[in-house]
């Protein structure tokens, strides 16, 4: 076995090469951030992924995380201004941004999940520590899934006030439920790896100082399939998803995400945005959080 090592500030690429085929790792190498995404993040995996789909060597793709997380989610200290939605400043008059391009920067964000659900090789999301919001996505759209017991899985984000509405919501409820999935994402609240094994969200779950192999010999398998094989199999599973409607996913997960951006809140009712403009975003995560623990930590 011999192994290639690329490493940018943000990503570690990594190309393992067995007897018969080749596995590439994909690791997110922004901890101090838990790996949150942002769209010069994304973009830097889109680009790897590019990379990926044309070395036919390649026959699994694992994506893992650095640090204590697989990933945050999408960096909330952006949120909204990524459409060019001012700056959060008190007086600040920046124009609200369109709906155009809301739906362009939401339909961008869709297509960088289906390329993952749609690729060709195989895919193994290898899940420890925090793996929520767009880290539960890219886990979702993986052909599986190897998470630590410890791991704290579950869409919080949930909590800025979509009440339901996410990218992969048919995907999420196709592998758990209809009411679980509800139940996950109108409460926010996470749940470990122990559980999510128990309710069919990921594949196998074990000890964290076992993850690592667990996902070695995983992916090593894969390598023993035909090339041809996985091709003619990825295929055939695309078209077992049209027939779920499974692929209709990623057109409703970014038309509701723009919608909600509009989203008018009531007099009394909690606003992120306005109070991440009023006192900070990591405060606003706070306040937004402790309004669900007094009830449920009871």
């Amino acid at each position: 076995m011999s192994s290639d090592t690329i490493t940018s500030e943000t990503l570690i690429y990594e190309k393992k090469d067995y007897k018969e085929g080749s596995v590439a790792t994909l690791q997110f190498n922004k901890p101090h951030t838990m790996n949150a995404l942002n769209i010069e993040f994304s973009k830097e995996i889109d680009a790897a992924l590019d990379q990926i789909e044309q070395d036919d060597d390649v026959k699994a793709v694992v994506f893992k995380g650095s640090g204590n997380a697989f990933s945050s989610g999408y960096d909330l200290g952006r949120v909204y201004f990524v459409y060019g939605g001012g700056s959060g400043k008190p007086k600040d008059d920046t124009r609200r941004p369109s709906q155009r391009a809301r739906l362009a920067y939401d339909k961008w964000r869709a297509e960088s999940l289906r390329r993952i659900f749609f690729m060709d090789k195989i895919t193994i999301a290898q899940v420890h520590g925090y793996c929520i919001g767009g880290g539960l996505y890219m886990s979702l759209c993986c052909d599986m899934t190897v998470c630590s017991e410890d791991a704290k899985i579950g869409h919080v984000e949930q909590r800025l006030g979509f009440a339901g509405s996410m990218y992969v919501f048919p995907i999420l409820m196709s592998l758990i439920g209809q009411k679980k999935a509800r139940e996950m994402l109108l409460t926010g609240k996470l749940m470990d790896g122990i559980e999510a094994e128990r309710i069919g969200l990921v594949n196998t779950v074990v000890p964290l100082d076992q993850l690592d192999e667990e996902v070695r010999k995983l992916a090593e398998s894969m390598t023993l399939l035909p090339r041809d094989g996985i091709a003619i199999g990825k295929a055939c599973a695309r078209l077992a998803y049209d027939s779920m409607g499974l692929t209709s996913a990623f057109g409703q997960g970014y038309l509701g995400h723009t919608m909600f951006t509009n989203t008018r809140f009531e007099e009394g009712e909690y606003n992120f945005l306005r109070r991440r403009r009023d006192v900070g975003v990591k405060e606003a995560i706070k306040e937004r959080d402790a309004r669900y623990n007094r009830i449920f930590d009871k």
